[in-house]
Protein backbone atom coordinates (compact mmCIF):
# COMPACT_ATOMS: atom_id res chain seq x y z
CA UNK A 1 0.00 0.00 0.00
CA UNK A 2 1.46 3.37 -0.92
CA UNK A 3 1.36 6.39 1.31
CA UNK A 4 -0.93 9.26 0.40
CA UNK A 5 1.13 12.36 -0.32
CA UNK A 6 0.97 14.77 2.62
CA UNK A 7 0.72 18.47 1.85
CA UNK A 8 3.94 19.21 3.76
CA UNK A 9 5.96 16.13 2.92
CA UNK A 10 8.60 14.55 5.03
CA UNK A 11 8.62 16.42 8.38
CA UNK A 12 7.72 13.90 11.07
CA UNK A 13 7.21 14.59 14.77
CA UNK A 14 8.06 11.57 16.91
CA UNK A 15 7.53 11.10 20.66
CA UNK A 16 9.91 8.79 22.52
CA UNK A 17 9.41 7.21 25.92
CA UNK A 18 10.90 4.46 28.07
CA UNK A 19 10.65 3.29 31.67
CA UNK A 20 12.41 -0.10 31.77
CA UNK A 21 16.10 -0.96 31.66
CA UNK A 22 18.23 2.10 30.92
CA UNK A 23 15.72 4.60 29.49
CA UNK A 24 18.30 7.27 28.63
CA UNK A 25 20.39 4.84 26.61
CA UNK A 26 17.26 3.47 24.91
CA UNK A 27 16.08 6.94 23.89
CA UNK A 28 19.47 8.02 22.59
CA UNK A 29 19.98 4.77 20.67
CA UNK A 30 16.55 5.25 19.12
CA UNK A 31 17.48 8.83 18.17
CA UNK A 32 20.65 7.58 16.48
CA UNK A 33 18.78 4.81 14.66
CA UNK A 34 16.10 7.25 13.50
CA UNK A 35 18.83 9.45 12.05
CA UNK A 36 19.46 6.61 9.59
CA UNK A 37 15.92 7.18 8.24
CA UNK A 38 16.51 10.83 7.38
CA UNK A 39 17.79 13.95 9.11
CA UNK A 40 17.00 14.71 12.74
CA UNK A 41 16.13 18.41 12.61
CA UNK A 42 15.30 18.95 16.29
CA UNK A 43 15.55 17.25 19.66
CA UNK A 44 13.75 18.17 22.87
CA UNK A 45 14.82 18.35 26.46
CA UNK A 46 14.41 15.14 28.42
CA UNK A 47 11.43 14.90 30.78
CA UNK A 48 10.78 12.60 33.71
CA UNK A 49 7.08 11.81 34.00
CA UNK A 50 4.86 9.61 36.12
CA UNK A 51 3.34 6.64 34.32
CA UNK A 52 -0.18 7.33 33.05
CA UNK A 53 -2.61 4.40 33.02
CA UNK A 54 -1.49 0.82 33.06
CA UNK A 55 -0.51 -1.21 36.12
CA UNK A 56 0.22 0.39 39.48
CA UNK A 57 3.80 0.75 40.60
CA UNK A 58 5.37 1.39 37.20
CA UNK A 59 8.67 3.27 37.21
CA UNK A 60 8.66 6.86 35.98
CA UNK A 61 9.12 7.42 32.27
CA UNK A 62 11.80 9.32 30.46
CA UNK A 63 10.16 11.19 27.56
CA UNK A 64 11.44 13.26 24.66
CA UNK A 65 10.55 14.22 21.11
CA UNK A 66 12.37 14.73 17.86
CA UNK A 67 11.61 16.04 14.41
CA UNK A 68 12.78 14.04 11.43
CA UNK A 69 12.99 15.06 7.79
CA UNK A 70 12.57 11.75 5.95
CA UNK A 71 11.97 10.43 2.45
CA UNK A 72 9.70 7.76 3.97
CA UNK A 73 5.97 8.30 3.82
CA UNK A 74 3.98 8.14 7.06
CA UNK A 75 2.99 4.46 6.84
CA UNK A 76 6.50 3.32 5.92
CA UNK A 77 7.88 5.45 8.75
CA UNK A 78 5.43 3.91 11.22
CA UNK A 79 6.60 0.43 10.21
CA UNK A 80 10.19 1.56 10.69
CA UNK A 81 9.34 2.89 14.18
CA UNK A 82 7.82 -0.47 15.10
CA UNK A 83 11.01 -2.13 13.86
CA UNK A 84 13.17 0.12 16.03
CA UNK A 85 10.99 -0.74 19.04
CA UNK A 86 11.34 -4.46 18.30
CA UNK A 87 15.12 -4.17 17.98
CA UNK A 88 15.22 -2.53 21.41
CA UNK A 89 13.48 -5.56 22.92
CA UNK A 90 9.99 -4.08 23.15
CA UNK A 91 7.32 -6.71 23.69
CA UNK A 92 3.69 -5.57 23.63
CA UNK A 93 2.05 -7.47 26.47
CA UNK A 94 -0.11 -4.92 28.24
CA UNK A 95 -1.77 -1.70 27.11
CA UNK A 96 -0.05 1.24 28.83
CA UNK A 97 2.30 -1.21 30.48
CA UNK A 98 5.98 -0.56 31.16
CA UNK A 99 8.22 -0.57 28.13
CA UNK A 100 11.84 -0.58 27.07
CA UNK A 101 11.01 1.87 24.26
CA UNK A 102 7.89 3.51 22.91
CA UNK A 103 7.96 5.48 19.65
CA UNK A 104 4.85 7.31 18.51
CA UNK A 105 4.40 9.13 15.22
CA UNK A 106 2.58 12.24 16.41
CA UNK A 107 2.39 14.15 13.16
CA UNK A 108 3.67 14.14 9.63
CA UNK A 109 3.53 17.63 8.18
CA UNK A 110 -0.13 18.50 7.99
CA UNK A 111 -1.20 15.00 6.95
CA UNK A 112 -4.52 13.61 8.17
CA UNK A 113 -4.65 9.84 7.86
CA UNK A 114 -6.90 7.07 9.17
CA UNK A 115 -5.85 3.49 8.45
CA UNK A 116 -6.08 0.30 10.54
CA UNK A 117 -2.42 0.72 11.58
CA UNK A 118 -1.96 4.49 11.73
CA UNK A 119 -3.98 7.57 12.59
CA UNK A 120 -2.46 11.00 12.03
CA UNK A 121 -2.21 13.15 13.87
CA UNK A 122 -1.86 10.81 16.84
CA UNK A 123 -5.35 10.72 18.39
CA UNK A 124 -4.28 11.22 22.04
CA UNK A 125 -1.28 13.51 21.59
CA UNK A 126 -3.06 16.78 22.35
CA UNK A 127 -4.40 15.38 25.64
CA UNK A 128 -1.01 14.29 27.01
CA UNK A 129 1.38 16.73 28.66
CA UNK A 130 4.18 14.14 28.49
CA UNK A 131 3.91 14.30 24.69
CA UNK A 132 3.25 18.02 24.29
CA UNK A 133 5.96 19.34 26.65
CA UNK A 134 8.79 17.78 24.59
CA UNK A 135 7.02 18.74 21.34
CA UNK A 136 6.87 22.35 22.53
CA UNK A 137 10.68 22.34 22.61
CA UNK A 138 10.95 21.49 18.91
CA UNK A 139 7.65 22.56 17.31
CA UNK A 140 5.69 24.94 19.59
CA UNK A 141 3.69 26.39 16.72
CA UNK A 142 2.88 23.10 14.95
CA UNK A 143 -0.88 23.04 14.59
CA UNK A 144 -3.18 20.07 14.74
CA UNK A 145 -4.31 19.86 11.11
CA UNK A 146 -7.94 19.13 12.03
CA UNK A 147 -8.78 21.51 14.90
CA UNK A 148 -5.99 24.05 14.38
CA UNK A 149 -4.76 24.23 17.98
CA UNK A 150 -1.00 24.63 18.35
CA UNK A 151 1.16 22.50 20.62
CA UNK A 152 1.80 25.52 22.83
CA UNK A 153 -1.92 26.36 23.10
CA UNK A 154 -2.88 22.76 23.91
CA UNK A 155 -0.22 22.46 26.60
CA UNK A 156 -1.61 25.50 28.43
CA UNK A 157 -4.84 23.54 28.97
CA UNK A 158 -3.14 20.52 30.60
CA UNK A 159 -1.82 19.82 34.07
CA UNK A 160 1.96 19.60 34.31
CA UNK A 161 1.85 17.69 37.61
CA UNK A 162 4.27 14.78 37.55
CA UNK A 163 6.29 16.28 34.68
CA UNK A 164 9.88 17.37 35.30
CA UNK A 165 12.16 18.86 32.65
CA UNK A 166 15.68 17.53 33.08
CA UNK A 167 18.84 19.56 32.34
CA UNK A 168 19.79 17.44 29.30
CA UNK A 169 18.55 17.27 25.73
CA UNK A 170 17.84 14.07 23.87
Amino acid sequence: MSDPAPRAAGEALIALGANLGDPLTALRQARDTLADLGTVTGTSWLYRTRAVGGPDGQPDYLNAALSLQTPLGPQALMLALLGVEALSGRVRLERWGPRVLDLDLIGYGDAVLHTPRLTLPHPQAFARAFVLAPLRDIAPHWQHPVHGQSVQEALRDLSLDGLERLPERL
